[in-house]
Parts: C-alpha cells; structure tokens; sequence
C-alpha cells in the first residue's frame, strides 16, 4: 500500500468508530455521550484543530450559524431496541407473554447555542412495543411526544456561571435515589416548570418549581400532572482531597391523589436530605439519609430513609475486581388505621431501583446487597455485574410497594417480612461510542410474604439490549 493511503486509511477507520495506531497515538477519542443528552458540547469542534480523533457525525454535531462560530446548531439522537422475556410476571399474579416481547425507544434532539447568552433545546421521544399479550406499562408506551423543549438564558462565562432554564426538561441529582430522568424503563421521565441553576466549579446549586409532565400513549399529548407539584433546592460540593463530596437538598412535593396502604388522601410531603460520597484510591463510599415530615389527609407525616454503599477495588487483580456491600432502610406505616404516615415517598427515582428488573420499590424495605463488578478489559469498555438482593419489609404493618410507590400488594403483622431474594448478572459491552450492547438476566426467588399475600412464584426476566447513539 502506497505511503500516502495510510493516513487516508487511518482517516476512515477511525470515522467508522475504530482506531488506528497512528492516529490513537496522536489524537485523543471524541467525548462519549451524556446519558442526559443536554449536558454535551461539541464546541471543540469550531476550532481547527487535530487533537480530537475524527468522527462520522462531526459535521452534524456542530453547524455554525455565524461567522464567528459563537452560535451554532447541534443535532443528535437515540434507537434503542430491548426484547424482554419474564416469567410468572408479578410472581404469578399478572398476566402472562410466552413469546416476550420488544421494546423501541427512538429520540431526536436539536440543540441551538445561539450566543454566549441564550440556548434552545428540543427533543422528542417515541416509545413503542411490539408482541406484547396484554397492555404496556405507562412507562413502556408513548407513540410520539414532546420529551424537551426548554430555554437557557445565561450570564457570561466566568468563575461561576447563571442559568434560568424554563420549558420541559430532565432533570437527575445525586444517586438518582429521588430524582431521575429514569433511563432504565422506555420511555423517560422529564418536567414542566422552572430552574435557576448557579454552577461553578467546585459548587453546584439548583433550584426549581415544576410539575412531572404524564407520559400518555398516544401523540403529543403528555402533559404536565394536574394533581401534583415538585420543587426543591439541591446543592453540591466537590471535595476533591477525597475524591468526591457532599450534597444537601430540600425537595417539596405536594399530590393531591396520593395512595398508601392506609388510603387515598392529599399529601403534603416535605424531604431534607444529604449524601456523602467519593472514591479516594481503591475505596467507594456513597452514604445518604433523608428525613421527610408533612401531611397526608388528617395526619402527620414522619418517615426516614438511611442508605450506605461501600467498596474496594481490587486493581492489581485480573479483571480488576470491583466489591461492594449496599444496604438500606426505607420506613414504612406504623399503623395503617391510624391518620399519621410513616411512609417513605421515594418521589421520582431511577426506574431500574433495584436492578433492570425493576420488580420491587423503594417504600417500605430493607435490603442487603452483595455486589460483585469485573471489568475484563483496561479500557473499561466491557463490564460483567453480578449482585444478589435480599428484601424485607421495614414494617409488618405496611403492605409491598413497587416503582415508584405504588401499592403492590398489602401486607399484615400477621405475614412474614421476608419478600425473597434476586439474583442479577448484567453484561454491558460498549462496542465503541455509537455502539452499546447489554443483557440482563435477573432470577428472583419468592419469599414468605409473597406466597402468604398472593401468588408467590419464583420470577425470571431476561433482556438483551442495543443502543446506537449519535
């Protein structure tokens, strides 16, 4: 091969997602995606430069709309495809689908910087499903809908930076314990309202009104939740001698169509929170308390919620082995014939709380959960999971709730607290930065309280996924 091709071919692979030795010795990997697409920016790419590898969709990623390249369009999007199979769905209890079926997630986004001072964002979603035997989940379906539209108004760059976002939006803080965009489920979580957000580098402060906007099935008409409103304040502080740092937030959340085992009333619900987190050499700690008090109908709310996660990664070894121990308390009702709610309202988490499998809530529970985590390869591009949960309820006086509280199945003192346990092994390989396959195989073997309150078969779910990403 002639001299010249060389580079030509280097070129070519690496837009096709490989790389080359030449050009990996030369020229850092594009950024990966952002699972919330919004925080990407590709103004790296005005500069006419070599030091970033080149990428198939650069010319879409950063369209100049002015000579000065100050403002700029950039486009982007999302096909994610996901079969799933599960077996004696709600533990015998639901419906059964011998064939399993598949689930779509198409998305579609523009963002538009339009100067140093203002930005508009807009995405839309899509959420289908295919061969499904009975009716889909509210977070499974959503034919075509408005997933973000929202304006940025902004002071100049500097040490710390204003921002006033208004529109609909996503938002995810810390953990994802109370407030998530919800990736796992297929169709994501946004809000309609307002945030002033004060970012600097090592301190982060948010703050917001809104309401969670309704995911529908049919065609644009996901609208904001008539009987409910979410507000807060969330702040954040980089340690880095520790390599981590501290949150502490209050959130609000008013519904007026609330439902626990005790009954359907108003609910006024206050949460006060922190979370402890960091990763100094080969340790990982992430510890988060939350205190919530309010009113629900006629009675007090007073409930609590404690969790820890803590790990050492064992580098030296192959696979370098990652293990860690969770735990966590989350309250429940003390009484459900008494007015006062002990509760715990986990407001809006990540979908897939307790594994993809998403079977159980974080409301009423007690877990422990061994994790195990290899990583075959030093790029970290392959990543093997393997965890064993077991679940008990806080309190016999409280029933099971599942994602995010609802009312699964009503419990009694007379009942066991034991719900059972689930093993997960989950597999991520991500083939390069548009290309990610997974698959999730969760066995969850049921507990007393299952068999004594219901059905009580053992649950399987398996679920191979691909998602392309540009």
């Amino acid at each position: 091969m002639s001299p010249r091709r060389l580079p030509r071919l280097g070129l070519l692979l690496s837009l096709l997602g490989g790389t080359s030795a030449g050009y990996a010795q030369h020229q850092q990997a594009p950024p990966e995606y952002r699972m919330e697409r919004a925080q990407e920016d590709y103004r790296y790419l005005a500069a006419d430069t070599t030091t970033v590898r080149p990428d198939l969709f650069d010319p879409v990623k950063f369209i100049a709309l002015n000579p000065t390249k100050t403002s700029y369009l950039s486009l982007g999007g999302e096909v994610r495809l996901q079969y799933v199979r599960v077996r004696h769905n709600d533990w015998g209890a639901g419906p059964e689908d011998d064939n399993g079926y598949l689930l779509q997630r198409y998305m579609l986004h523009t963002d538009w910087q339009l100067g140093p001072h203002v930005r508009v964002f807009g995405q839309l979603k899509s959420g289908l499903v295919a061969g499904k035997a009975f009716e889909p989940e509210s977070t499974e379906k959503d034919q075509l809908d408005l997933h973000q539209a929202f304006v940025d108004l902004r002071t100049a760059a500097g040490p710390g930076q204003l921002t006033l976002r208004l529109g609909r939006q996503e938002m995810a803080y810390g953990s994802s314990r109370l407030i998530s965009w919800r990736e796992a489920p297929n169709v994501r979580q946004t809000f309609d309202g307002g945030r002033l957000l004060w970012h600097t580098p090592a301190l982060q402060l948010d703050g917001f009104v809104t309401r969670p906007a309704t995911t529908k099935p049919g065609v644009f008409d996901d609208a904001p939740n008539p009987n409910v409103w979410f507000w807060g304040v969330y702040g954040v502080k980089t340690i880095r001698p520790l390599g981590g740092g501290l949150d502490v937030y209050y959130l609000g959340f008013r519904n007026t169509q609330a439902r626990y085992q005790q009954g359907r009333a108003a609910e006024r619900r206050h949460s006060v929170g922190a979370r402890w987190w960091g990763a100094p050499g080969s340790w990982r700690y992430n510890v988060e308390a939350v205190y919530q008090f309010g009113q629900f109908g006629r009675g007090a709310i007073r409930a609590w919620t404690a969790s820890g996660e803590f790990g050492y990664a064992f580098e030296a070894l192959p696979w370098r082995p990652l293990l860690q121990l969770r735990t966590e308390y989350i309250s429940g009702d003390e009484n459900p014939e008494s007015p006062a709610l002990q509760t715990f309202n986990p407001l809006f988490p990540k979908g897939a709380y307790f594994g993809q499998a998403a079977l159980i809530g974080p409301a009423n529970l007690r877990d422990i959960h061994p994790v195990l985590t290899l990583y075959p390869t030093r790029s970290n591009d392959f990543t093997l999971s393997i965890d064993w949960d077991f679940f008990w309820r806080a309190r016999r006086t409280d029933g099971l709730y599942s994602v995010p509280y609802v009312l699964s199945r009503p419990g009694t003192v007379a009942q066991s607290a034991f719900i059972g346990d689930q093993l997960t092994a989950e597999l991520d390989w991500q083939v390069q930065r548009h290309w990610e396959l997974e698959l999730f195989m969760t066995y969850f073997r049921a507990g007393a309280f299952l068999r004594e309150s219901g059905p009580g078969q053992d649950q399987t779910y398996l679920s191979p996924r691909v998602t392309f990403r540009f």
